[in-house]
């Protein structure tokens, strides 16, 4: 499963483990690889729609840092919460701790915030509850997760669709496009020129989408960047006054709208197989004829 044995740390700063058998799953399945598992009391308690108050969660993260035994902090899941925490956490200090922290979903507010104050490099990638903790976990998410971790520079190579013929290279960025759109005209976006910016969401309509590229493009983040990638895009119902109006429609709209290069089908998101992306980090994108390699380096 691994290449080599972490101390691994398990936290919830958002929301609750809405299944905590699966925070036990995970906790057995790191543990039988050979790796250390700090569990935070955060990881299985429950306050309101939270894992805990305010307080208790920011204290998670900053215990998650402090920890000597802690290489790697992995958010038991995702939901709502980390906003609430942006303007007192220390970033500082928890860039200082030289910790990985892995996770996706709300957690994109945490990237996008380390990466604007410190530089920091982040991943985005699996989940404890969702994803290592997953009855049946996906083969393709894990490898990928731990062969990237292992090494200094990583490739993956998978098909996309969007212009046919394309070379780049520039900081990747991104994350949850409606927490990307959250935060613009905040301090905690990072201001990224020249850069690949990767997006998913869950559970939003496709004209909720088309709405929150169109603040990226009118806040002229798109127009900055090298390449847009759109990766999973589900749990939404179109209805009769869509009218045709579908993911497809909404993206062609957007590539004749946004003066920016768009591909689509980037395995990431709220889906079993994913990609771990190091946000923050250098990324080299190639596409001839369909299929895309990405070479990551710089985390």
């Amino acid at each position: 499963m691994a290449r080599r044995a972490y101390g691994i740390g398990l936290y919830a700063p958002a929301g609750f483990a809405t299944e905590p058998e699966a925070v036990k799953r995970a906790i057995a399945r790191l543990e039988a690889a050979g790796h250390e598992v700090v569990v935070d009391p955060t990881a299985t308690s429950r306050w309101q729609r939270f894992s805990a108050p305010d307080a208790e969660r920011l204290a998670a993260v900053m215990r998650m840092a402090g920890d000597p035994r802690v290489e790697l902090a992995i958010a038991v899941r995702g939901g709502y919460g980390w906003s609430r925490l942006l303007d007192r956490l220390d970033f500082a200090r928890i860039a200082a701790a030289g910790k990985r922290w892995l996770g996706h979903s709300d957690f994109t507010a945490f990237q996008l915030a380390a990466l604007s104050a410190t530089g920091m490099v982040t991943f985005a990638g699996p989940l404890a509850a969702y994803d290592f903790g997953a009855e049946v976990p996906s083969g393709f998410t894990l490898t990928h997760c731990w062969d990237l971790l292992a090494s200094s520079e990583h490739v993956a190579e998978f098909p996309l669709e969007g212009p046919k013929s394309f070379a780049a290279e520039g900081t990747l960025w991104g994350g949850n496009l409606a927490l990307v759109a959250h935060l613009v005209g905040t301090p905690h976006i990072p201001r990224i020129d020249g850069g690949i910016l990767f997006v998913e969401d869950v559970g939003e309509h496709p004209y909720r989408i088309e709405r929150m590229l169109h603040q990226l493009h009118h806040a002229g983040i798109l127009g900055r960047q090298r390449a847009l990638l759109l990766g999973e895009f589900s749990g939404f119902e179109l209805g009769p006054n869509d009218n045709g109006y579908d993911l497809a429609a909404m993206v062609a709209h957007c590539r004749s709208a946004f003066d920016v290069p768009i591909f689509t089908g980037l395995p990431f998101g709220h889906r079993r197989d994913k990609l771990t992306l190091p946000v923050g980090g250098r990324c080299a994108l190639s596409v001839d004829g369909g299929m895309a390699r990405l070479s990551l380096s710089g985390y």
